[in-house]
């Protein structure tokens, strides 16, 4: 059995003992497992004007990004489940041709302008974030991923990255295989079609 076969074998025996334990107790969530920042955190100089929650339209710019669009949202909980509010959630991501708004990526292809490229939202009372983005696409190296980053004022109180479920480019990412199954499925993207919009939920536990 390869490592993919056996995280799928494994998710099945955990969604099934998951159940079990639903019935008696509930199931303890799952805290966010950390992840490296990358090298191309864009510092503010870097970023666009507009840094609002909705990436694939920068204000000022007629056209809009490229790439398949998704709505993000989730909620942020501390680790004993109370909303977190008034936290400040950041993502950046690499455009549709894999090039990240940050000066040192040398790739030699043309960003896409119409990508804001960094973004960021503040939890409101249930401890609820939403972003409007593009489906993580593939950068060299890397299977497609977002970074992620949440604060507390200015203190930084988690540095993670979201995958897409069943990418088949998880199985050979440095990064990705770091985590335990459990861990892998709580920063997973599973999407589904939601009155016509492409929508996954993620949810974090910091």
């Amino acid at each position: 059995m390869d490592f993919f076969s056996r995280r799928r074998f494994l998710r099945r025996g955990l969604i099934i003992t998951g159940l079990a334990a639903l019935a008696r107790n509930g199931v303890a969530a799952v805290v966010t497992p950390r992840a490296t920042e990358g090298p191309f955190y864009p510092t503010p100089v870097m970023r666009f004007n507009d840094t609002d929650n909705d990436l694939v339209k920068v204000r000022g710019k007629v056209e809009e990004a490229g790439g398949e669009v998704i709505h993000l949202h989730g909620n942020i909980r501390s680790k004993s489940g109370q909303p977190l509010v008034g936290y400040r959630i950041e993502i950046w991501q690499c455009d549709v041709n894999g090039k990240y708004l940050h000066s040192g990526d040398d790739n030699n292809i043309e960003y896409d302008t119409g990508f804001q490229g960094f973004g960021y939202d503040i939890t409101d009372a249930d401890g609820a974030y939403r972003f409007k983005t593009i489906k993580p696409t593939p950068y060299p190296g890397r299977t497609p991923h977002i970074h992620v980053k949440v604060l507390d004022g200015r203190r930084e109180k988690l540095t993670t990255q979201f995958y897409i479920a069943d990418e088949p480019s998880n199985r050979s990412d440095g990064v990705f295989r770091r985590m335990s199954v459990t861990e892998a499925d709580s920063v997973s993207m599973v999407f589904v079609m939601n009155e016509g919009l492409l929508t996954t939920n993620i949810d974090l536990i910091v």
